[in-house]
């Protein structure tokens, strides 16, 4: 076996968002105009859009910290998630209340 193949599955294994799936999304909302107004419609999403909507919110959640260079700042932005903080946890948290409170209007898929 290729030396690459094993770091490719350790890294895998000891990613925190793979594994613990910290940021995965299951819930996404999506704005439906319905008899002239705008509603926020729950949708259900895929466990591969949701993973990209995890490293999106990561990505740019690293990108406002403040910090020397993006590596420091996205290990920092993966620690502050697998301790259940940080601005991609509080997005994702946020996106839950909002799917929840709209829940009313998941009939209008």
């Amino acid at each position: 076996m290729s030396r690459r193949g094993t770091a490719e599955e350790k890294t895998a294994k000891s990613d925190p968002i793979y594994r613990n799936r910290l940021v995965n999304m299951l819930v996404n909302l999506k704005a439906r105009r319905v008899g002239g107004s705008t509603h926020q419609v729950p949708i259900e999403i895929g466990s591969t859009q949701g993973k990209a909507l995890a490293i999106r919110w990561l990505l740019g959640a690293s990108r406002k910290r403040p910090g020397r260079n993006m590596a420091f700042k996205l290990s920092s932005e993966l620690v502050d998630a697998a301790k259940g903080s940080g601005d991609a946890i509080r997005k994702k948290e946020e996106t839950h209340r909002m799917a929840e409170a709209n829940r009313a209007f998941a009939h209008f898929r």
